[in-house]
């Protein structure tokens, strides 16, 4: 039963998540021939602020305010 997590920053529409959701759907049955009612997905959202690289946020980089 293949598990897949993803992890993304906040903002996005149902819709796409939906499809997000679909996509890695399909290509998990796809890659290892995995049935699809066995395939499991968990999307992770986090907000931009609490979302860093280089100690700068996601939020900070979006309105251009770096420490």
């Amino acid at each position: 039963m293949p598990l897949v997590q993803v992890t993304l920053a906040q903002g996005r529409s149902p819709e796409q998540l939906r499809a997000l959701i679909s996509k890695i759907t399909a290509a998990v049955v796809e890659a290892v021939d995995a049935p699809q009612q066995n395939v499991r997905v968990v999307l992770y959202e986090v907000p931009k602020t609490h979302w860093a690289a280089g100690d700068v946020t996601l939020q900070e980089r979006a309105i251009g305010d770096k420490p």
